[in-house]
C-alpha cells in the first residue's frame, strides 16, 4: 500500500478551517499521533485547537483493528465533541475514508473523515459532522508528517 498515514506509526501537524453552520470559517491546528501494537490493533489520538477563537478544542482518541492484507477496518472513538462514537474505514488507492455515528445519540450524529494522499508526507483531510441529513460543521485542512 502507497499510504503512510494511519498504516504507519507517526507524528502529523494539522493546519486548515473550521466551518459551522451560519459562521464564519476559523483557524484550526492540531497534532495526531499514530501507534501500533504487535497484533494490528491501531490507536489514534488527535487534539485540535482554534488560536484567536473562543471555540473549544476538540479530542479524539481512535482505537482500531486492521489485519495486513484488510482495505476496511473497524473502530471506536472518543471524542470530546460528540461522545462515544463507532466507525468503519475503508482503504482506497489515493485516499483512507471513514464514517462514524455517535452511539445513542437522539440528534442522529454522525461524521465522516477523507484523508487524501497528496504525496508521502502530505495529506489533504475533508471532514464533516452532520445532525440527521444536515451538514453541523465541516473541517479543511492538510496534515504533513513531522519526521
Amino acid at each position: 500500500m502507497t499510504h503512510n498515514f494511519l498504516l504507519e506509526a507517526g507524528r502529523w501537524k494539522i493546519e486548515g478551517t473550521w466551518l459551522e453552520r451560519n459562521q464564519k470559517p476559523i483557524i484550526v491546528k492540531g497534532r495526531t499521533l499514530v501507534a501500533w501494537s504487535d497484533d494490528r490493533w491501531f490507536t489514534m489520538v488527535t487534539k485540535l485547537v482554534f488560536p484567536g477563537s473562543e471555540r473549544e478544542e476538540i479530542s479524539y482518541q481512535y482505537r482500531g483493528r486492521l489485519d495486513e492484507e484488510e482495505r476496511q477496518y473497524t473502530y471506536v472513538l472518543q471524542q470530546s465533541l460528540l461522545g462515544q462514537v463507532e466507525g468503519e474505514g475503508w482503504i482506497g488507492p489515493e485516499t483512507i475514508i471513514q464514517r462514524y455515528w455517535v452511539l445513542g445519540d437522539r440528534q442522529r450524529r454522525s461524521g465522516f473523515e477523507t484523508f487524501y494522499r497528496v504525496n508521502h508526507h502530505t495529506y489533504h483531510l475533508s471532514s464533516g459532522i452532520l445532525a440527521g441529513h444536515y451538514l453541523t460543521s465541516t473541517m479543511e485542512a492538510i496534515l504533513e508528517a513531522q519526521v
